[in-house]
């Protein structure tokens, strides 16, 4: 690189030196967290969840007794189909993005990594998204795949259980 060139590029190169030095903090926060929680900790058990994933999920549902059941969770996190109904005619829309979208966007990648990488762990998983996806298209799958994660995460966090894959059906095992 030229001098001039070298000199315009300095400052950025200090400034991206602060912001890894910052990420990496939050980082070694973020591993430390996973340590001192068993909650953390075991919702990073679920293949393609990850510590930001799971400490999101965490905070932005803050206590896993103010939801009833698993559906309400989802609900909440903006999972769910919209719906328009009139009389006997009910029609459901796109979900309806309620509530906090930073844990919805982790949910909806975590489905993602699911959704492109199968392993055992996630067989079950993946080959059910696999079927929604050939009926409904890749978008529909990822989303229900979400929704149907975060229905898993919230019932490992309630039940204190651990992800176990289930080979013979569509659902995942929950054993403590």
């Amino acid at each position: 690189m030229s001098a001039e060139l070298q000199t315009e590029i300095a400052p950025l190169i200090v400034l991206l030196e602060a912001l890894n030095e910052q990420i990496k903090r939050a980082d070694d926060e973020l591993a430390q967290l996973v340590k001192e929680n068993p909650v953390v900790k075991r919702l990073t058990g679920v293949p393609g969840v990850g510590v930001v994933t799971a400490t999101c999920f965490i905070s932005t549902l803050d206590d896993v007794r103010r939801f009833p059941d698993a559906k309400q969770a989802r609900a909440y996190l903006g999972l769910v189909p919209s719906e328009y109904s009139s009389g006997e005619r009910q029609q459901r829309g796109h979900i309806n993005k309620a509530g906090p979208n930073r844990a919805r966007y982790l949910l909806v990648e975590a489905a993602l990594t699911i959704l492109r990488r199968r392993s055992a762990a996630t067989a079950s998983l993946h080959d059910w998204a696999t079927r929604v996806k050939e009926r409904r298209g890749m978008k529909i799958a990822v989303v229900a795949l979400a929704r149907k994660l975060a229905g898993v995460l919230y019932a490992m966090w309630r039940d204190g259980a651990d992800f176990k894959s289930s080979a013979a059906g569509d659902n995942e095992v929950l054993a403590a």
